[in-house]
């Protein structure tokens, strides 16, 4: 494959809306293991919840893919490998960036991380609140120099 043709397939890869139109592809090997990626996405996406239990399952599905996106991508940056090749790579990796874009969007473990963040958020206001109505803040404030 020639230099230019190399600088193509990467940036066809990493262009922001690859996965726009993409398919994500029935069958994937990841780490010499054969995943029916296509089955497995739509399976986890059509629940409206994700179970506990699955929840580790996708995070493992989803550390396994970008492994493999990564392994994959190096083979086009750094090896000697035909035009063919580099395409068939490219249009894997913007498969599986379908697939992670498809499993990171999970809504409801999306709003439950949300729902924490925003508890946390709620907490620290009244803690702050608390102080200030109670004059903690002030006295603490008047013993660092503030």
């Amino acid at each position: 494959m020639q230099e230019y043709e190399r600088k193509q397939l990467l940036e066809r890869v990493e262009r922001e809306g690859a996965t726009v139109g993409a398919d994500i592809p029935d069958t994937i090997e990841v780490q010499g293991e054969e995943i029916d990626l296509r089955t497995f996405v739509f399976e986890i996406k059509r629940r409206e919840t994700v179970p506990p239990g699955e929840r580790d399952r996708v995070e493992q599905a989803k550390r396994n893919l970008r492994r493999e996106r990564n392994e994959r991508l190096e083979r086009i940056e750094e090896g000697d490998i035909s035009r063919e090749r580099g395409e068939e790579l490219a249009r894997s990796i913007i498969g599986i960036d379908r697939a992670l874009n498809a499993l990171e969007n999970l809504g409801p473990t999306d709003i439950e991380r949300e729902q924490q963040a925003q508890q946390a958020a709620d907490t620290k206001r009244w803690m702050s609140f608390l102080k200030k109505a109670l004059g903690q803040e002030d006295a603490n404030n008047a013993r660092r120099g503030l």
